[in-house]
């Protein structure tokens, strides 16, 4: 059967040509005899992969030399507790954003090591905005801000930074990273996993800046210190090797497409056809403040679960997939990460119009 138009929130799908030149590569990568999968990561070979990675992330986010780039496991998840035995290790206390689900968590792990501060939350009309920030209200002495740059299940993201001045900013940018330009020197730390724009589930990749890394309290597992895995090249145990592999090739892909400008470029077209037909619509609408929409996450509804239900059926039938919107908001929630190709928008669209003719 053709390939689908997968608007999963993820694991998200991947450039055609990301996976035609890894399922060319799949038995002998280069001329070393054997898959990339079944590498030593101790090997010259893979070292070259690793190294060539992180070359190229360096070169499309534009990173400064005095931040480290981590390839971790564990997930985004995994961070939440990482964040706060490495960093929250001076005044023990850090500010949080509540803009979802995913920043709630990593605010519920953080209260296990210190003394935590909700700045502001959205949570009152189920996170569809942005709250207003106080600089006011932060915590002058805290380790570090948290925010979720873009949340996947409500659709919502940050247009303006908060200032921190000098408390360092950490954001999981999960959903969001590589959409667009990015200036890193004003975080602290950033992190993502990698299922969405980067590659395959698994592998979750850390910025973080020079001066964050080696203060992990006493009681920090070694698996979880940032100092251990810097000095180690991301090889103090065995790294998610094929991920990383794929990773590189949706870098090469990028450049090829123009870097992070281009890319920006023909996200915010995709999110423009989408959010354009949702606001004259008569039968659909977007559930976020329009101020605070999301290039990536687009939740929307009708107002009627049953239709809702028939709508998410009869557009998988037709090849539109993984639609159905999260639990916590209902309805719809199309995720148009980097590889959904313009076309696949324009044919949502299409099939969003012909259902709401059949269905007045």
């Amino acid at each position: 059967m053709p390939r689908v138009y997968n608007f999963s929130a993820g694991p998200s799908m991947l450039p055609e040509e990301v996976l035609r030149t890894a399922a060319n590569e799949m038995l002998e990568y280069g001329q070393s005899g054997q898959s990339v999968m079944e590498m030593s990561h101790r090997s010259k070979e893979y070292q070259a992969i690793i190294d060539r990675c992180e070359e190229l992330f360096r070169q499309v986010l534009s990173i400064p030399a005095n931040y480290k780039v981590l390839f971790l496991q564990g997930g985004a998840s995994s961070q939440f507790a990482m964040i706060p035995l490495n960093l929250m290790n001076q005044s023990g206390k850090a500010d949080f954003v509540l803009t979802g689900q995913w920043a709630t968590k990593a605010y519920q792990e953080a209260q296990k090591y210190g003394e935590c501060h909700v700045v502001a939350s959205s949570k009152d009309k189920t996170f569809s905005y942005i709250p207003e920030l106080d600089p006011a209200a932060f915590t002058k002495d805290a380790d570090y801000f948290h925010i979720c740059y873009n949340n996947t299940i409500y659709g919502t993201r940050f247009h303006d930074l908060p200032d921190t001045g000098s408390v360092p900013l950490v954001a999981d940018l999960s959903s969001c990273i590589l959409s667009e330009p990015l200036d890193v020197t004003k975080f602290g730390m950033i992190y993502a996993g990698a299922q969405k724009n980067m590659g395959p589930a698994g592998l979750t990749v850390v910025v973080i800046r020079e001066d964050l890394i080696g203060n992990a309290r006493e009681s920090c597992p070694t698996m979880f210190n940032y100092q251990i895995h810097a000095d180690n090249g991301s090889m103090y145990n065995t790294p998610p090797t094929y991920a990383i592999y794929i990773f590189k090739l949706v870098l090469e892909w990028l450049i090829g497409l123009g870097g992070l400008e281009k890319m920006k470029e023909i996200n915010e077209r995709k999110a423009a056809l989408l959010y354009a037909f949702l606001d004259q619509s008569k039968m659909f609408r977007g559930t976020v403040e329009k101020k605070d929409r999301s290039l990536m996450n687009v939740p929307f509804v009708t107002g009627d679960t049953g239709l809702d239900a028939k709508f998410v059926k009869e557009a998988a039938a037709e090849g539109f997939i993984n639609l159905k919107g999260h639990r916590t908001v209902g309805g719809m929630r199309a995720s148009i990460y980097n590889a959904m190709p313009v076309e696949g928008v324009e044919k949502l669209v299409a099939f969003m119009k012909d259902f709401e003719e059949r269905n007045r």
